[in-house]
């Protein structure tokens, strides 16, 4: 496989590769993969006792609109 790349990019990417303790073959193999991973991989990455727990602390009422809520507070913000 050949790819071409812009030399300041392949450099940049040297550095952060090297950086993070990586091959950049490894790098960029990560990102691809992390590219094009179907989303029902996402569904199986586990949720932790954390987040749990901070599911339900806030009770809203079922026709809250956070939409017009986020709308009112920039109104506010930029008057």
């Amino acid at each position: 496989m050949t790819l071409r790349l812009n030399g300041k990019v392949i450099e940049r990417a040297k550095i952060y590769a090297s950086n993070q303790k990586i091959s950049l073959s490894k790098l960029i193999e990560a990102y691809l993969d992390n590219l094009t991973r179907e989303t029902t991989d996402i569904d199986k990455i586990p949720i932790t006792p954390l987040v749990k727990d901070l599911g339900g602390v806030i009770n809203l009422p079922a026709d809250y609109d956070y939409k017009n809520e986020y709308s009112d507070f920039l109104n506010e913000k930029y008057k």
